[in-house]
């Protein structure tokens, strides 16, 4: 696809026509708008010392809301011309009826800009890709005589959006992305096992196939397989965990901050819902989400309705304060928009998402937290997890996990599981330590559907009584 701007606006769908068609669409209705969007995606996959494959995506389209009270219509297209958007504007119209809606106030503008507007999809030549992937399956495989196997990934997306409200508003944004991941599989005397490790960010490809950064990567995944062959069965039972920094902030995204997005509790869904104001957190819990770090994963300047993002304080010292909002539930609940009304594409309509979402650090050595388990584990990686986003009640599997008795860091264990909900958690949380860090860059999170790049952070976390399941040595 072309390398031109992304001018929806002034080119496929002219300005002064389009806003006449969304004008005529939401009249009467309470918000609305035209999402246009060009998204361009590269992957490379070198797997078992040759290139498994090479795919590049285009697409473009726009998706036309009319919002009134509770009810969204919508239509998306991927026709970027003005028949398309006549039968789009006739479709959304259906949900406003007779009307009678005030027109919301347009988001506030910004001027921030959290990241390069390059796309790196273009900015590195192909050889150049291929042979890094190369370098990084000849690297693993120098490492140590036990790997087998190794396999490469490198990706980058460039998603281009234009914004158009019935007020005349206009906003654009450009959004990069890129992430390389390393995974090895090593074996010793016939067991086999896997380490995984990557990231990556809105930032260009130069960061990430620079040596340091891939050689970085690849010495973490091998040390997690090395860690892996030593394992030993996990225990279970009803036990204290300690739970890592960093990535293992997965366990709160998905137990705990789908909980605190608007929808679920305006609908009186979440486990949160009527708790504004209350403990729900041990006390020196706070929890926020964050899409204003420049460069994260998760980060936007504006959502997808157009509203800047912000630091927003969700818990704090134990006590709820805030939700996640989009604009329709924030107008529905009588508070302020929080920009995270996010989609997965123009074929999809906003909702309340998150962006980077992380619980403050406190004051404990993390050593020391560990240090204080009698009988429980000590859980640093997570892979995959079963949430009920709605109950918050979880299942999550480590990918590295040690045993801790009497306050001694024991053997590494295999097959555990984290058990539990995360309301209850929350308020069996111990200790948090003073080395709070962000995870490098590899979530995504789905609801209802749509997917998006999300990130996750926490401090060493000390939880007593968690449900562990594994099988006793």
């Amino acid at each position: 696809m072309q390398n031109t701007p992304f001018r929806p606006f002034e080119t496929t769908l002219p300005r002064d026509e389009a806003l006449r068609e969304l004008r005529a669409a939401t009249d009467g209705a309470d918000d609305g708008e035209i999402f246009a969007e060009r998204r361009k995606s590269e992957a490379l996959v070198f797997d078992d010392g040759r290139l498994r494959s090479a795919s590049y995506d285009a697409s473009e389209g726009f998706g036309l809301r009319a919002v009134n009270g509770e009810v969204t219509g919508y239509a998306h297209s991927t026709e970027m011309n003005l028949s398309a958007l006549k039968r789009a504007a006739r479709t959304a119209r259906l949900a406003v009826g007779a009307g009678g809606g005030t027109m919301a106030d347009a988001p506030a503008p910004t001027n921030a800009r959290l990241y390069t507007d390059v796309d790196p999809t273009t900015g590195q030549p192909f050889p150049v890709k291929i042979d890094t992937l190369r370098e990084i399956d000849a690297f693993a495989r120098d490492l140590d005589p036990r790997v087998v196997q190794v396999s490469a990934t490198l990706a980058a997306t460039c998603q281009e959006v234009e914004i158009l409200r019935p007020d005349g508003v206009q906003v654009r944004d450009v959004r990069p992305m890129t992430r390389v991941n390393v995974s090895v599989i090593v074996e010793q005397d016939g067991r086999r096992e896997t380490g995984s490790a990557g990231g990556g960010g809105r930032i260009g490809l130069e960061g990430l196939i620079a040596p340091e950064d891939w050689q970085a990567k690849t010495r973490e995944a091998l040390r997690i397989a090395l860690v892996n062959l030593d394992a030993v069965p996990a225990p279970a039972g009803v036990m204290d965990v300690a739970l890592g920094p960093g990535w293992p902030g997965i366990l709160l995204h998905e137990a705990i901050g789908h909980g605190l997005e608007g929808d679920f509790n305006r609908k009186g869904a979440s486990a949160f819902a009527g708790l504004m104001g209350k403990q729900v957190a041990a006390r020196g819990v706070t929890v926020l989400d964050d899409g204003t770090i420049p460069d994260r994963r998760g980060s936007i300047t504006v959502d997808d309705e157009g509203t800047p993002s912000r630091r927003n304080v969700l818990i704090e010292d134990g006590i709820l304060v805030g939700y996640m909002q989009d604009r329709q539930n924030a107008r529905l609940m009588g508070v302020a928009a929080t920009g995270n009304g996010r989609r997965q594409s123009y074929a999809h309509a906003p909702m309340p998402r998150m962006t980077n979402t992380y619980m403050m650090g406190g004051e404990a050595d993390p050593a020391d937290l560990v240090s204080e388990i009698k009988d429980g584990i000590w859980a640093v990686g997570f892979g995959g997890g079963q949430v009920d986003i709605t109950s918050g009640k979880f299942v999550f599997s480590c990918t590295e996990a040690y045993r801790v008795e009497n306050g001694k860091v024991g053997a590494p264990v295999k097959g555990a599981t984290l058990i539990g909900d995360g309301a209850t958690a929350l308020t069996r949380i111990r200790g948090l330590g003073n080395d709070m860090q962000l995870d490098p860059g590899m979530g995504n999170c789905g609801k209802e559907g749509q997917w998006v790049p999300v990130g996750v952070g926490q401090p060493t976390v000390l939880i007593g009584g968690l449900t562990v399941g594994g099988s006793a040595a």
